[in-house]
């Protein structure tokens, strides 16, 4: 295309029916356009028979005059400057703005700016860089925050970054008993070894309120924008796969929706084809994820999208994880150019959201622009042409450039040299914008020419913008002037520390006194379907998982590819045995009773699930990713120190469990602002961890699935069942929260999942499934019909703590606990390898097409055949 032309999309709709135009309007706006991203004319039919065609002019994004620098005085009222953050959407407190003015106030500085033709006060490029820099997305302030804890008995803790505390704390106890630890919480990526010549980084993202906003466009650009961050660690990696979360309102939802809300299923359809999109036309495998529901989600989803990469342990004899901008290198950014999208995005993310939310800050995203930079940098890479590499994600350049300016201490970029979409845009939205598909390298003068030839043949952009300096300062430029000169160690440590209460006081809570179910298998039947339970099969097989051809385990197994695997498991290197195995852990519901134990049980379910397939424990590594109603107090926000102590209990359990599995975080991530306002009304998420684990298995060949393999077969349930029902898919099906949320005994779990895994190893075990959401009876069931074969089970035999009824040894949600199947051949070695340890034989696989379960009195509770067990689970979601 000519530099004046353009593509541009439109689609007609017959409407039929007695409708009024309120009615049709309606139609438009809430079901078929999305008001922020697209415009839509109606007309009724006799107007078309007349010939009228309609012209709803061309969307062209223009520029508002000539670009020009403001100066933002900041000798304001407290009032004036809240004011002044809240119009700029600037998120900066008010102790924050008085941090700036306090900066700019100082009369040397005042000369110094002088000097360089800049008026006292900031202009609108420096105050727009320290906020996306300061930004909560950015600095994450409130896990850096100083916090003062008081617990349910008054004992109060001081606690300084639950960041450094808990999360780097653990980190580094582990590290001290592993060898296999890379890279962690220094670079876009965590890093771990593979083997000798080759690591391992991932990342997970979310990408929350631009997926509220425009849920294919935000969904699109989370998954493109997770690609970059493994692909720009170290000097860089080829990427390997991709994993998706996601957790909305429930797509039958039929309540009144608030202003600007869309109908969760619009969300679901919008953002599963965002993830679709990016991810199948990037031709990177999505392997492994999960699909979660909840009304609290109406206000904001929650999409976690994790990448992960295979680097070289060396590139022409330099470590591969390791980077360094130097003075005199210069800035080179590459790939697609600058516009309007995505202006304000890191403090967009840090605030709530509101019905006046606006669109700039949204994204556009482009897989196939994206590819083919990846393949020139991959060329670049092993060419050494560059020093470093960081995506231009939230903040644009001012947050790229910024930060590998702190290697060398300084930087001047010349805003004017950058490429951009279209004229007009002013020098603070260059600076910010988070056009997507681009990249921020350091390259040494002598090897700029081989770089930009490079780029040229391969048909991708690449500009020099400046170099990097040691001057001390973030110095920018446009047209020759300066327009912004801010002190490096201020720009990135000038911040100051919040300083929160969080006070925990446990909800009051009562166990229900519940009837036995009148028919078991109906029951069960019912439990299949629920939303969070039944198969998302229709949904997950339009990902590509086999593009590349290292898929081992899949998101589906069984004798029809239909089963749901615990994990993913990958062969990276197809000359080699070794492998990766991807997995995760996420139980929001459990946070209404306790975010102690909800991270504690995320945390096991992740392990379990990676223990399930083969993998071992001191072999895998955990990425923490946290979204949570705002824990900051404010006259809105009254319940804000309950919030925080919520985050300080999730925290508290992070720390001890991956302490008791040797499983230590190499990445993470916060997403603090997740609550909807309009007037007086909010919604606001439940508190939410999701915990991925990335392990490595020395032998592909040796994992297991979770599919039933035989007739014959003996059943075993590995885990001891308590009275753990408290936020349970049992309670919530029959209306009640309940109190007793499971817990994780690290040390009995411990013994179990390293006793197992040897089973694994040896070949003693035919299938392995954990035992999660639905308790026993869904794991049960599930092992079954993925094998299409029946089984037998009583549930007398089933190991337990307590005298527990059969719904209650069916249904609980009991944490560390598998289904195993083993051949009859080997079931003396498998016993043996499982002594003193909770495991029983509990039934038989057999060829009747049958689910069978005896409960505690010896009579038969549910006889159902497999057909119809499948069918429940995996109808709901097929529309």
């Amino acid at each position: 295309l000519a530099p004046e032309e353009a593509v541009y999309t439109s689609r007609q709709y017959l409407l039929t029916g007695r409708l009024s135009r309120d009615e049709v309007e309606r139609i438009a706006g809430d079901l078929l356009a999305n008001e922020l991203i697209q415009r839509w004319d109606i007309r009724r039919i006799e107007e078309w028979a007349e010939g009228y065609n309609t012209d709803l002019g061309v969307p062209k994004v223009a520029g508002a005059g000539r670009p020009h620098v403001e100066t933002i005085p900041l000798d304001l009222s407290d009032a004036e400057l809240l004011q002044l953050s809240d119009r700029r959407m600037l998120a900066l407190s008010l102790e924050e703005l008085h941090a700036i003015r306090r900066y700019y106030a100082v009369p040397a500085r005042r000369a110094e700016r002088r000097a360089l033709g800049l008026p006292e006060w900031p202009t609108d490029v420096e105050l727009e860089a320290l906020a996306q820099t300061w930004s909560e997305h950015c600095k994450h302030k409130i896990f850096n925050a100083h916090i003062t804890y008081r617990d349910e008995h008054g004992r109060v803790q001081a606690i300084d970054s639950l960041f450094k505390t808990f999360i780097v704390g653990a980190t580094a106890e582990i590290g001290r008993r592993v060898d296999w630890l890379v890279s962690v919480f220094h670079d876009n990526a965590g890093v771990i070894r593979l083997n000798p010549d080759w690591n391992i980084a991932m990342k997970v993202e979310t990408h929350n309120t631009p997926s509220a906003l425009d849920p294919y466009g935000g969904a699109l650009t989370g998954i493109l924008g997770v690609n970059r961050d493994p692909f720009a660690t170290g000097l860089g990696c080829r990427l390997l796969f991709n994993t998706d979360v996601l957790c909305f309102a429930p797509p039958d939802y039929a309540k009144p929706l608030p202003p600007r809300i869309m109908h969760p299923k619009r969300i679901f359809r919008g953002v599963h084809r965002g993830i679709k999109d990016g991810a199948n036309q990037s031709g990177i495998p999505d392997v492994n994820g999960a699909i979660l529901f909840d009304e609290r989600f109406l206000g904001k989803p929650l999409v976690f999208c994790g990448t992960g990469g295979l680097m070289p342990a060396t590139i022409k004899g330099r470590p591969a994880h390791e980077k360094r901008a130097k003075a005199g290198d210069l800035i080179v950014m590459v790939g697609g150019r600058i516009g309007k999208d995505g202006i304000h995005g890191a403090t967009f993310s840090s605030q709530e959201l509101r019905e006046d939310s606006p669109v700039s800050a949204v994204q556009i995203g482009d897989a196939i622009t994206q590819k083919k930079m990846f393949d020139f940098l991959l060329e670049a890479r092993d060419q050494a042409l560059y020093s470093a590499i960081t995506d231009n994600g939230a903040g644009g350049l001012s947050c790229s450039v910024g930060e590998m300016a702190r290697d060398s201490n300084g930087c001047e970029l010349h805003l004017e040299k950058a490429p951009l979409k279209y004229a007009g845009l002013q020098p603070w939205e260059i600076l910010l914008s988070e056009a997507q598909e681009r990249m921020t390298l350091a390259v040494p003068p002598e090897h700029v020419d081989a770089l930009l030839a490079l780029a040229a043949r391969r048909g991708v952009e690449a500009t020099v913008l400046g170099r990097f300096t040691a001057s001390g300062r973030f110095h920018v430029l446009y047209e020759g002037q300066t327009v912004a000169a801010i002190d490096m160690d201020f720009l990135h440590n000038g911040v100051p520390q919040m300083r929160l209460m969080a006070t925990w006081r446990p909800p009051i809570l009562h166990e229900p006194q519940l009837p036995e179910p009148e028919d078991y298998a109906a029951f069960l039947c019912a439990i299949l379907g629920r939303l969070n339970i039944c198969s998302k099969e229709a949904w997950v097989r339009q990902y590509d998982h086999e593009v590349q051809g290292t898929s081992v385990v899949k998101p589906f197994v069984g004798a029809a590819n239909d089963g749901p695997s615990d994990a993913a498991v990958l062969r990276p290197l197809l000359d080699a045995d070794v492998g990766i195995v991807v997995a995760n852990g996420i139980c929001p519901r459990y946070g209404d009773i306790d975010t102690y134990h909800m991270a504690a049980c995320a945390v096991d379910e992740a392990v379990r699930n990676v223990i399930a397939v083969g993998g071992r424990l001191g072999r895998i590594a955990g990425l923490d990713n946290f979204c949570w109603p705002d824990p900051v107090p404010s006259p809105t926000n009254p319940d804000a120190e309950y919030k925080l102590a919520q985050l300080v209990r999730a925290n508290q359990a992070l720390y001890d469990y991956c302490r008791a599995y040797d499983l230590p975080c190499i990445s993470g991530k916060d997403s603090m602002k997740n609550d909807y306002r309009v007037g007086e009304a909010k919604i606001s998420i439940p508190p939410t961890l999701l915990f991925s684990t990335l392990g490595v298995i020395d032998d592909v060949t040796k994992v297991v699935t979770m599919d039933a393999k035989q007739s014959g077969d003996v059943v075993y349930v590995l885990g001891v069942t308590k009275a753990e029902l408290g936020g349970s898919e049992y309670y919530d099906l029959r209306g009640h929260l309940g109190g007793s949320v499971p817990h994780v005994d690290a040390a009995a779990a411990r013994r179990l999942y390293e006793a197992l895994s040897v089973a694994i190893a040896r070949g003693l075990v035919a299938s392995c499934h954990d035992c999660s959401d639905g308790g026993l009876g869904v794991a049960l069931a599930e092992t079954a019909f993925a094998g299409d074969l029946g089984m037998e089970v009583d549930l007398r035999a089933v190991p337990r703590a307590d005298d527990l009824r059969d719904d209650l040894l069916l249904f609980s949600e009991s944490a560390s606990r598998f289904v195993v199947t083993v051949h009859p051949d080997q079931e003396p070695a498998f016993e043996e390898a499982m002594r003193g340890l909770p495991c029983a034989a509990v039934g038989k696989v057999t060829d009747a097409g049958v689910f069978q379960v005896i409960g505690r009195s010896g009579a038969v509770l549910i006889e159902a055949g497999i057909d119809r067990l499948k069918a429940a689970w995996q109808q709901p979601l097929y529309w």
